[in-house]
């Protein structure tokens, strides 16, 4: 089960269930894929609803790989998500805020 005071977000891929989390290995992961300098632009663009899919699914890969999955950004490509790109799109939206929000 994924623990949100852990900043847990659950996903199910091909049928398997996922818990994805930002660590701090999946964030620095993360900025280095982005087509943006910081993180904070990727925030910025999803809070103004301007991220594209290739940032959802870097965030997902992030996650995915701060949850403990040993995939590439290339692996998620042929991957079958359960609620399709919407969903992929929630899950990012909440890993980042549950990254970045501060408990209580």
């Amino acid at each position: 089960m994924a623990n949100p005071f852990q900043g847990e977000v659950a996903l199910t891929l091909d049928g398997e269930r996922h818990v994805l989390k930002l660590t701090l290995g999946a964030l620095a992961e993360l900025e280095a894929g982005l087509q943006t300098d910081t993180l904070v632009e990727l925030v910025e663009r999803y809070e103004a609803g301007r991220f594209s899919s290739a940032d959802v699914l870097r965030v997902v890969v992030a996650g995915l790989r701060g949850g403990g999955w040993k995939g590439r950004y290339d692996d998620i490509l042929t991957t079958e998500i359960e609620g399709g790109p919407l969903e992929a799109a929630r899950v990012g939206a909440e890993l980042i805020t549950r990254a970045f929000m501060v408990p209580g």
